[in-house]
C-alpha cells in the first residue's frame, strides 16, 4: 500500500463488499459482474472488497473455484476507469493460516492494496494461532483485521484479542462488525490502548462493518481517557446498494465530525458510548450478565449506598475479573455518573 492509499484510508472511504453476479445455472456471469464493479465506481466508492462475506465464501470450494477469477476481474475493470483516484483494493483472506497465505499471495501479484483477515476459517483455533497467522499474512499485504459477527462466524473475540491484533505492526485497519455495542467497544478500546489510534502513519484505521448502526457508528465521538477516536469509515455489504447514496452520507458525516467536534449533539453521542461502557463492567458483559446483580450492587457499595453486594442466591457473585473492570470503567468515566446523578 503506498502512503497515499495509506492516508486515504485513515481519512475515511466508503468501501462497498462486493457481490457475486451468476446465471441461473450459478455459473459466474463475467459481464454482469464487470459491470458491478464498474457501478460501484461511477457511484463513487473509495475501495472495493473482493472476497468477502458478501462475495460469498463459497467461491473457494471445490468445484466452484471462482476466487482467483472474481479477484482479477475486479482489478481490471479498475485499471480501466476513467477515475483519477485510485479506489483501494481489498481482498478478503479466510483462515486457515496456510489457506489464507495462498490467497493473500494471488491478491498481492493481482495488485490488491490489503487483505481482509476472514478468521472464521480458523474454526475455534487457539487465538495466538489466529493472531500468529495474522502477523504471517502482513508480511504479505497489509490486513484489516475483520470482527464477524458471532452469530456468522460461531465465535466471540475479547478485549485482550483486539488488543493484541491491533500491536501487530502490519494491521492497518480493522472492521468491526459484531453487531454488539459492547463488542464495538472492545475493539476501539484496544487500539487506543495499543497506542494506534488517530491520525498518525503507524495507526490502525477504524471501520463499521455494523450494518444495523452506521450512522451512529460514525457520528459517535469514542473517548477513553485524554484520546477521543472515530470510526473513519464502512466496509459493508449494506453499502453494496444505495452506494452514492452512501458516498454522500459518509461526505456529510465526516465533515460534521471533522468541523463540529465540539458540538453537543457528538457529546451527547460520546457520553452514550461511554455509559455503554460502564455498563459493560456493572452487568458483566464478559461472562454473559452472570455478575449483572452483584455488580449493581458494587457499585452501590463504593457509593456508600449499601454495606455489601451479597445477593440471596448463592451463584448472585462478582466474576472473575469484574471487580478489577469495575475500577476502569469507575475511574475513566467518574464524571458522567457524578452528572447522571445530579440530574
Amino acid at each position: 500500500m503506498d502512503a497515499d492509499q495509506a492516508r486515504r484510508l485513515r481519512t475515511g472511504l466508503v468501501i462497498p463488499a462486493h457481490p457475486l453476479a451468476l446465471r441461473e445455472d450459478r455459473t459466474l456471469d463475467v459481464a454482469r459482474q464487470r459491470g458491478l464493479t464498474r457501478h460501484y465506481l461511477d457511484a463513487g466508492a473509495g475501495g472495493l472488497a473482493v472476497g468477502v462475506h458478501t462475495t460469498q465464501f463459497e467461491i473457494r470450494d471445490p468445484g466452484v473455484e471462482l476466487y482467483d477469477e472474481v479477484l482479477r476481474l475486479a482489478v481490471e475493470e479498475v485499471r480501466a476507469s476513467q477515475r483519477t483516484d485510485r479506489p483501494l483494493m481489498v481482498a478478503g483472506v479466510r483462515g486457515p493460516t496456510l489457506a489464507a497465505l495462498v490467497e493473500a499471495r494471488i491478491a498481492a501479484d493481482l495488485g490488491y492494496d490489503a487483505a481482509l483477515a476472514i478468521m472464521t476459517g480458523w474454526r475455534d483455533a487457539p487465538e495466538a494461532t489466529i493472531l500468529a497467522g495474522i502477523e504471517e499474512i502482513s508480511e504479505v499485504l497489509p490486513v484489516i483485521g475483520f470482527y464477524l459477527q458471532p452469530t456468522l462466524s460461531g465465535r466471540r473475540f475479547g478485549y485482550g484479542f483486539w488488543r493484541r491484533l491491533a500491536e501487530i505492526p502490519g494491521v492497518v485497519a480493522i472492521k468491526i462488525a459484531p453487531f454488539d455495542r459492547y463488542a464495538t467497544l472492545d475493539v476501539v478500546r484496544a487500539v487506543v490502548d495499543a497506542g494506534r489510534a488517530g491520525d498518525a502513519e503507524d495507526s490502525v484505521a477504524l471501520y463499521t462493518g455494523n450494518d444495523d448502526t452506521i450512522v451512529a457508528d460514525l457520528l459517535t465521538p469514542y473517548r477513553f481517557g485524554d484520546t477521543t477516536v472515530h470510526i473513519v469509515g464502512g466496509l459493508l455489504g449494506q453499502w453494496a446498494v444505495g452506494t452514492a447514496a452512501a458516498v454522500r452520507l459518509h461526505r456529510e458525516i465526516r465533515a460534521l465530525v471533522t468541523a463540529q467536534p465540539d458540538s453537543p449533539f457528538l457529546e451527547l453521542l460520546a457520553r452514550g458510548a461511554r455509559l455503554t461502557d460502564v455498563n459493560s463492567a456493572v452487568f458483566d458483559v464478559a461472562h454473559r450478565f452472570a455478575g449483572s446483580i452483584a455488580g449493581v450492587n458494587e457499585v452501590l457499595v463504593r457509593e456508600g449506598i449499601l454495606a455489601t453486594h451479597r445477593c440471596l442466591a448463592d451463584h448472585e457473585v462478582l466474576s472473575p475479573g469484574q471487580s478489577a473492570e469495575l475500577d476502569r470503567v469507575l475511574a475513566a468515566h467518574h464524571d458522567i455518573l457524578a452528572e447522571e446523578r445530579t440530574r
